[in-house]
């Protein structure tokens, strides 16, 4: 019986000592699998966030330079350069285009005639100068002298920098509608500020073009390497370009190992200056520019997690196994129960110690972290606060632009009154001294006649140029209508243009900010006159109509319409069908927006007859109880 007994509990412990370790590392295994898909995902997050502010601000330091070509190709002095080069010195155009790139910041920038040689630039003074170059075969010339603005970024053929390319056609003649650019101008901006900022962060950067070519990258040595191997036709077609010059464009020996999520990977290298570790692969979109922005996260933090959750799932089970094993000790040895009942408090409070310590670390870690998240939503607050002030701005920039183009018909309206009131005043003078009152009494009447109308015109111009209130109102739509066209009234008597309105008796309100609506409709009043200038007889169509419980104002004229191709575009910030020089494109991209803050919306259609018809909608609103009379007071609001 006490073999037995003794055999019984030899198979016992046999089967708790293959129990216990595996219950251990089966424990161990799936902590350690829990850590690592949080600190996974944790690292995702952060590299979200950091690969999104990483890729605005490099969109945002190239496209600050788009403007710099436009502007340049406007100047008098590289007009009159390059309309006849041979007999004028090149210094003084060198030295400005020297001051323009010191001022803006950018590499170089410099002149090519209409063959593509560059006649001034710079960098005039360096071994290494841009003229007498030749760089036909550069798509920046090819896109700005059929008429566009163009984009390259590659290796420099002189210096062999890296930088980003902005052109914009010279024209010397924009008058004629078969005129061609005579020149291009070129600004060129290198990337190494944009790299030195990247190097500060805990992870790799890197940007990719649609070759998956390597142009930027943190780390110099990832710099001018393929994402992956190239085939031969790649290679020679890139070679063709002589966008990276000879660069051998070596493979990166990046290699996918699993997917985690979208568009991120576990990845690590076979080769190359990063091989020694395994990376989180990241990759965001720039669409303005065809390009790929990948961040690698190294996966340290997420080993040294798990690590830590393996020790401390360890650390438990063992509490427990000890905590069984001093039970069953107890039972067996009750003797000693007071000394292992000891033993078993030190360890339960040094394990207690280390679970205090470690809870109090992670607690500063998540403080650290909201106060972190609440500084980051603190700044896209300011930011969104600064972006509406300019978009206030740009508003009311686009309306007193209109009234520039307006200002020689005010002009001419003014100067007839001011010619009558001199005549009046000579002859009021002489009938005074005639002793012939009643005849100057008429005279000064027709004075104080002629400057009521002179004062209507000022207030008109004063009620236009106002800034918005951004203040909700109730507007008359035909009082709207018929007020935006008083600015117009010279031009159109002039230009002999025929207005038709077609709207029902009864007043149309709707609700919104009367200035801004007033801005929508000046504009395109405008564009219609502009469309229509080269007409024998033009017409210009002011309807209104209520459509399920929604005004719709149409704008239409007789004109030659919009093309096809170009309607989804018509509202596209500087976009615009306009020769060079006529015009930046801001005009109905500002009209949409305002549109979409009054909760409506501007649409664009091609009538079958002829003629663009551009389209207001906005939600009706109920007749106000008190109307006051339609003045051109400062303080009317048309009702």
């Amino acid at each position: 019986m006490s073999r037995l007994l003794r055999l019984s509990n030899h198979r016992w412990r046999l089967l708790w000592l293959i129990a216990i370790p595996l219950g251990l590392m089966l424990c161990m295994w799936q902590a350690a699998q829990l850590a690592r898909e949080q600190a996974l995902s944790n690292l995702q997050d952060d590299a979200e966030n950091e690969l999104r502010l990483s890729a605005a601000n490099l969109n945002g330091y190239l496209l600050r330079y788009d403007y710099l070509p436009q502007m340049l190709a406007t100047r008098e002095g590289v007009q009159r350069f390059l309309a006849s080069p041979d007999s004028q010195d090149p210094m003084p155009l060198n030295l400005l285009l020297d001051r323009f790139r010191f001022t803006a910041g950018v590499s170089d920038v410099y002149l090519l005639n209409r063959d593509a040689d560059t006649i001034a630039a710079s960098n005039w003074h360096r071994p290494k100068t841009f003229i007498g170059q030749n760089y036909a075969f550069r798509s920046y010339y090819t896109d700005a002298i059929t008429g566009g603005q163009g984009r390259f970024y590659g290796l420099g053929l002189q210096s062999l920098e890296r930088g980003y390319y902005f052109s914009a056609p010279v024209w010397l003649d924009d008058t004629s509608p078969d005129a061609k650019p005579d020149g291009v101008i070129v600004v060129k901006v290198l990337l190494d500020d944009v790299e030195e900022s990247w190097a500060e962060q805990d992870a790799e950067l890197f940007v990719t073009d649609s070759d998956n070519i390597i142009f930027m990258a943190s780390h110099p040595e990832l710099r001018m390497n393929a994402l992956y191997p190239l085939t031969d036709n790649q290679r020679d077609s890139l070679r063709a370009t002589r966008r990276y010059a000879m660069e051998p464009l070596t493979p990166s020996g990046m290699k996918r190992e699993a997917p985690y999520g979208s568009d991120s990977y576990l990845v690590s290298f076979a080769s190359g200056p990063l091989s020694s570790g395994h990376y989180l692969s990241l990759t965001r979109p720039i669409p303005e520019f065809g390009w790929q922005m990948h961040i690698l996260k190294p996966l340290t933090p997420v080993v040294n997690a798990q690590w830590i959750a393996a020790l401390m799932a360890g650390g438990l089970y063992g509490v427990v196994a000890l905590g069984g094993g001093i039970g069953w000790q107890r039972l067996r040895l009750r003797r000693e129960r007071e000394a292992f009942a000891e033993r078993e408090r030190q360890t339960l409070a040094r394990v207690r110690d280390e679970l205090e310590v470690s809870v109090e670390r992670r607690t500063r870690d998540l403080v650290a972290s909201n106060q972190r998240l609440s500084d980051e939503i603190e700044e896209r607050r300011r930011a969104e606060a600064n972006l509406r002030q300019t978009q206030d701005e740009l508003i009311q920039a686009a309306k007193l632009a209109v009234l520039g183009q307006l200002a020689a018909g005010i002009n001419h309206e003014l100067n007839q009154p001011l010619a009558a009131i001199r005549a009046y005043a000579e002859n009021g003078r002489r009938f005074i001294e005639l002793a012939r009152v009643d005849k100057a009494d008429a005279n000064l009447a027709q004075i104080v006649e002629l400057t009521q109308r002179m004062a209507d015109i000022s207030a008109q111009l004063r009620q236009f140029s106002r800034k918005s209130s951004e203040r909700q109102e109730t507007i008359s739509v035909q009082a709207c209508i018929e007020y935006a066209l008083r600015l117009f009234h010279s031009r159109l008597r002039d230009d002999g243009i025929k207005v038709v309105h077609q709207w029902p008796e009864e007043t149309l309100w709707v609700e919104g900010d009367l200035v801004r609506l007033e801005q929508v409709l000046v504009n395109l009043i405008s564009n219609a006159l502009q469309a229509m200038k080269e007409l024998a007889s033009p017409m210009l169509t002011l309807s209104v109509e209520i459509a399920q419980q929604h005004v719709m104002i149409s704008v239409a004229d007789n004109g030659p319409g919009i093309p096809e191709h170009h309607l989804s575009q018509i509202f596209e910030p500087f976009f615009t069908t306009k020769a060079p020089g006529s015009g930046l494109g801001l005009g109905l991209s500002i009209s949409s927006r305002i549109m979409e803050d009054l909760g409506g919306k501007l649409q664009v259609t091609n009538q079958p007859t002829g003629g663009a018809q551009f389209t207001i909608t906005l939600p009706c609103s109920a007749t106000p109880n008190v109307l006051p009379p339609l003045s051109v007071k400062e303080s009317n609001n048309h009702a």
